[in-house]
């Protein structure tokens, strides 16, 4: 840090007694220490949409890594992560499947996910994906079991692909689309973006892009649960989560890229 100025040996008092540096300017409110420590509102949402874009896998596109399987590995949770997205679904299909007991098949990915949350507390790791699988799984357990449908075990991914996808749709509609937020704030230009006729079409159609694939999530497996038709329904939603997440996320970096170009670094001449 830098040093601060220096104060005489008798630093001056105001009306109140307390002492103040002649050489800071007064503040009737917060010190300057304390404006720096709190965050503004602009600041706090400008974070939250870029953790929102690293959350979403586009991290590997700001920082200019080359698409490969490791990065999109990596982007997706590494090995553990996509172990944590799949498994529970997958137990709970497998054991629902071969021997119709709907109490023991949501009790075992209950129990997975309790196995996740351990394994990471065991190696000083973050809880937050963890602990919200498991939070998730459980709301599902509950609905099933107080419902006495296995096929109600998927109603809060429709919840949430509906969600989603309404959201995205109207902020694409409406000239704000999202993914433009949230790679805006993550690549540091805020909204900048919005100026350039390139990058705002270019994050509208990958807005539009990504609100299709819940859409299309829905379309396809809402019929299978009025049906009741729960093998198929677990099928079609393991086949359409990250077997379509993947592919939709390595469009979304080349286009990302196609309008935020990899800036080469400064060099200083000698």
């Amino acid at each position: 840090m830098m040093d601060s100025p220096a104060t005489p040996d008798r630093p001056e008092e105001n009306e109140h007694g307390a002492e103040v540096d002649p050489g800071q300017p007064a503040s009737p409110g917060a010190t300057p220490d304390a404006e720096q420590s709190t965050p503004t509102s602009g600041a706090t949402f400008a974070n939250g949409m870029a953790d929102a874009a690293r959350r979403a896998g586009f991290a590997a596109a700001a920082e200019g890594e080359p698409i490969n399987g490791h990065a999109l590995l990596a982007s997706m949770g590494g090995i553990r992560g996509l172990v944590e997205a799949v498994l529970p679904g997958l137990v709970f299909l497998v054991i629902y499947t071969f021997s119709r007991d709907l109490v023991l098949a949501l009790i075992a990915p209950v129990l997975v996910g309790l196995v996740f949350v351990g394994f990471r507390l065991a190696a000083k790791q973050t809880l937050s994906q963890a602990v919200g699988g498991l939070v998730v799984i459980g709301i599902s357990a509950v609905l099933a079991l107080l419902t006495g449908n296995a096929e109600d075990f998927y109603l809060p991914g429709f919840w949430t692909n509906g969600v989603y996808g309404a959201v995205l749709l109207v902020s694409a509609l409406v000239g704000w689309p999202l993914i433009g937020l949230a790679v805006g704030f993550l690549m540091g230009e805020g909204l900048a973006w919005r100026t350039d006729p390139s990058k705002r079409r270019v994050l509208t159609i990958l807005t539009l892009a990504w609100a299709g694939l819940f859409a299309v999530r829905l379309i396809v497996q809402l019929p299978l649960y009025y049906s009741g038709n729960v093998e198929l329904l677990g099928a079609m939603k393991l086949l359409m989560g990250l077997p379509l997440y993947a592919p939709l996320l390595i469009v979304s970096w080349l286009m990302v890229r196609s309008v935020y170009p990899k800036q080469s670094a400064p060099t200083t001449d000698d």
